[in-house]
């Protein structure tokens, strides 16, 4: 049956999943309501590649003209040595030029930027800011939450909430205890930089995966004004300020060049580590998940980011189906089993692969032994193979619509 009119959503979480999902549910009328802890929106840069099924989501959303003028079409990838040396790449123009989904680069927080300006123009969308979700509680008919404000604690309500609160969701450890996110974390140690320097000038792809088992890394363009994203690999259980001292000289043997620091500035430096997660389940009665609250992977393709905007995607068909009665609450099941099923067979592995590739193998040989890279080889004289390359990606979509009644 439908919702008792006028249908509310609470979505927990105001980084882009949040603001996207409430967007297209905003757009139809229906009342949004976005918690969202800190004070502001995230301002770290973060992901920037967003590929073929999530930019059809972000043009449904009405945003990509804007995102396409902040950010730029990346032409192509390359795998390399550490000396630079070309393997293997894909040649983005293999595309047709009416393509209307290619691939597009605009840092995450620019995206948050561009579809808060335009959630703010919808009059059934509010943005909470300093809400922090402590507790939550449902029946059979509505869920709800315990808020801490600046003014203490209040409760919301509404006929679904959905979990886009990140990597550590409150909403998830609610459901299923702090420490209960299966998977694992990676045994290697991550620094991502952005970085100004011209790479480009040496070369290089606009996007770049370096193949070595001690100095492996990725350097990818993510503006218009010459920064770059610079993601290497570190030795395991040093500080932050450690890292940071050993930067200059991991630039000097890893970057094109080999730049001094004089050469370069830096914008930002992020030590971290990297996570295989997934949800048991993306429902739990009237609460949902999506995006880096369901799962996590790492960095090295994109996935978790394209994967994200892909579940906000289904989630918002499958709510706007009960609301407008042509799907009942079983179709939650439906993207709870789907999206899941989505991680797991291609996700998880796909962007493991992604990132086994680059230290994980004798460089020297990689041409021999990597099945992946012989078919970036074969694809550069073959153009429905590049097509074919490309677009897999769009293996993570699923219509949702074809279960309304």
């Amino acid at each position: 049956m439908p919702s008792i009119s006028p249908p509310k959503v609470i979505v927990v979480g105001a980084g882009p999943a949040g603001l996207l999902l409430s967007l297209l549910l905003a757009k139809q009328g229906i009342a949004v309501e976005i918690l969202e802890a800190t004070e502001r929106l995230d301002e770290q840069p973060r992901a920037t590649h967003y590929s073929s099924p999530a930019i059809a989501e972000l043009r449904r959303a009405g945003v990509l003209e804007d995102i396409i003028a902040e950010g730029f079409l990346p032409e192509g990838v390359s795998w390399r040595t550490l000396d630079g040396t070309f393997l293997a790449g894909i040649d983005a123009s293999a595309l047709p030029s009416d393509y209307p989904d290619k691939m597009v680069c605009l840092p995450l927080n620019k995206l948050g930027d561009i579809l808060g300006k335009h959630l703010s123009k919808q009059p059934t969308a509010k943005i909470s800011f300093g809400h922090k979700v402590v507790k939550l509680h449902q029946t059979d008919d509505r869920a709800s939450v315990e808020v801490q404000t600046n003014s203490g604690i209040i409760t919301l309500e509404a006929d679904f909430i959905v979990g886009c609160d990140g990597a550590n969701s409150q909403i998830r450890r609610s459901l299923f205890g702090d420490w209960e996110f299966p998977g694992k974390t990676w045994d290697k140690q991550i620094v991502a930089t952005n970085v100004y320097y011209d790479v480009k000038k040496y070369g290089w792809s606009d996007s770049n995966f370096i193949i070595d088992p001690e100095h492996w890394f990725m350097a990818a363009r993510i503006s218009n004004d010459g920064l770059w994203r610079v993601t290497y690999g570190e030795s395991l259980g040093l500080t932050r300020e450690e890292y940071l001292e050993r930067l200059p000289e991991k630039f000097k043997i890893i970057l094109p060049g080999h730049p001094e620091p004089s050469d370069y500035r830096l914008a930002n430096f992020s030590p971290y580590k990297v996570h295989q997660r997934c949800a048991e389940k993306f429902r739990v009665g009237r609460f949902l998940l999506a995006a880096d609250a369901a799962h996590l992977c790492n960095p090295f393709g994109g996935l978790g980011l394209t994967s994200g905007i892909v579940d906000v995607g289904g989630l918002y068909d499958c709510l706007i189906g009960i609301f407008c009665g042509k799907a009942t609450l079983e179709i939650l099941d439906r993207y709870d089993t789907v999206r899941r099923q989505k991680y797991n067979e291609f996700v998880n592995p796909i962007s493991s692969q992604n990132f086994e590739r680059l230290w994980g193998q004798n460089p020297s040989k990689a041409l021999e032994n990597d099945k992946f890279l012989q078919i970036c080889v074969s694809a550069a004289s073959n153009k429905e193979l590049s097509l074919e390359l490309q677009l897999a990606a769009n293996a993570l979509k699923y219509d949702f619509t074809q279960h309304y009644v």
